[in-house]
């Protein structure tokens, strides 16, 4: 089978010339065989006549450019178009004449520039062909001449069809191709996002705090070294992510999960942050999408906790159920916002859009004594 596969991949790769030779060998050598002489498209009524070298001639003159009728369909019609005028003038009726039909065909599916000029000037040849075979003694009915006719012109109809489904598959995917680039590039920018802004927003806050501890080197040394950490954290982090993108990179083995909340609400704390955190049940087994989303909308609910309400008591309640993983993290607006923190709302569009994905519900609002509660019920697990 690879050999097959092999030969498969090294015939694809072969000039296009040398794949539609085999056709034109096969016709002229089929159309030379004494079973088959005479056997062609007969026009006019014109009495068969011997095959001779002239009829050699002709026959190659119809069938061999077809070897060229994707590279220069133009010219391949032409040249097949004089071989069945002169088979018919010289009442030769190969085989050959079966050329015409596939010429016209792949001038309709391939012929790139003046198609319409082609079509009129090949129109416009059938006339003087009828006025010669016409002199030749011709007996054809003027019905019978048009219905050759329009036989031809379905053939280029077919052609055409061909080139336009050809057109249409290409445009749909290349729209299929900018969808998934946009997707991607949304997933990126959403991925970056949640765990760059975690990190960053973490650093940030640890910085300022130690503005204030110059008085205290202890404290201070201990705020410098989260600091560090969190910055390590962010570029093992972005590296990870930047490993997703390879194409053979096995994203599910490192991917975070709701299993890592405590890790995540701990890296929180010690920025300075009260925080309290209680978890219900067990992982589903498993839980795949929703695992992650989970994990998200804590990390991206206790980063905006860290720009608008730091210092404020939080609290983040994760319950595991056999059918779904709810989330619940609120603030008591009790502290105050880091001054060099900014956000622009895309962190929760993009929770929302995460979980609208899994079929879950998201909800952001703020609460009455100041603080902000981020509710989230991820769908998980399989169905009973």
């Amino acid at each position: 089978m690879s050999d097959l596969r092999r030969v498969q991949d090294l015939w694809r790769r072969c000039d296009v010339t040398v794949r539609d030779l085999p056709l034109a060998l096969l016709l002229t050598v089929a159309s030379l065989l004494p079973a088959f002489q005479g056997n062609g498209t007969e026009m006019g009524g014109l009495p068969t006549r011997p095959y001779d070298v002239l009829a050699v001639a002709v026959v190659a003159l119809e069938c061999l450019p077809l070897a060229v009728r994707r590279r220069w369909p133009a010219l391949c019609l032409v040249l097949v178009s004089l071989g069945f005028a002169l088979d018919q003038f010289f009442a030769y009726h190969a085989l050959a004449g079966t050329a015409l039909p596939i010429a016209l065909i792949s001038a309709g599916a391939h012929l790139e520039r003046r198609r319409r000029l082609t079509a009129i000037l090949m129109s416009a040849a059938y006339l003087p062909f009828l006025f010669v075979l016409d002199r030749l003694g011709s007996n054809e009915v003027p019905a019978d001449l048009a219905v050759f006719y329009l036989a031809l012109v379905l053939a280029w109809g077919i052609g055409a069809w061909l080139r336009s489904t050809r057109a249409a598959e290409a445009e749909r995917r290349r729209h299929v191709a900018e969808a998934t680039r946009a997707a991607e590039r949304t997933r990126i920018a959403r991925e970056l996002h949640d765990v760059v802004t975690h990190h960053v927003t973490a650093m940030v806050v640890q910085a300022e705090a130690a503005r204030y501890l110059t008085a205290s080197p202890d404290r201070l040394d201990a705020t410098l070294s989260a600091v560090t950490d969190t910055g390590r954290r962010a570029i093992g982090d972005l590296r990870h992510l930047l490993d997703l993108l390879k194409a053979d990179h096995d994203s599910d083995a490192t991917t975070p999960s709701a299993g890592d909340l405590r890790t995540l609400v701990e890296q929180t704390r010690r920025t300075g942050q009260p925080l309290e955190f209680t978890e219900e049940g067990e992982p589903a087994e498993p839980v795949g999408s929703a695992e992650f989303v989970a994990y998200r909308v804590v990390q991206e609910a206790l980063t905006n906790a860290l720009k608008y309400a730091h210092g404020s008591r939080t609290e983040v309640r994760v319950r595991h159920g056999d059918k779904e993983i709810s989330v619940a993290v609120s603030t008591d607006g009790s502290g105050s916002r880091t001054r060099s923190a900014g956000g622009s709302g895309r962190g929760l569009a993009g929770l929302r859009e995460r979980v609208d994905a899994l079929g879950g519900e998201f909800s952001a609002d703020p609460q009455a004594d100041g603080g902000f509660v981020v509710r989230a019920r991820i769908p998980a697990g399989s169905p009973s």
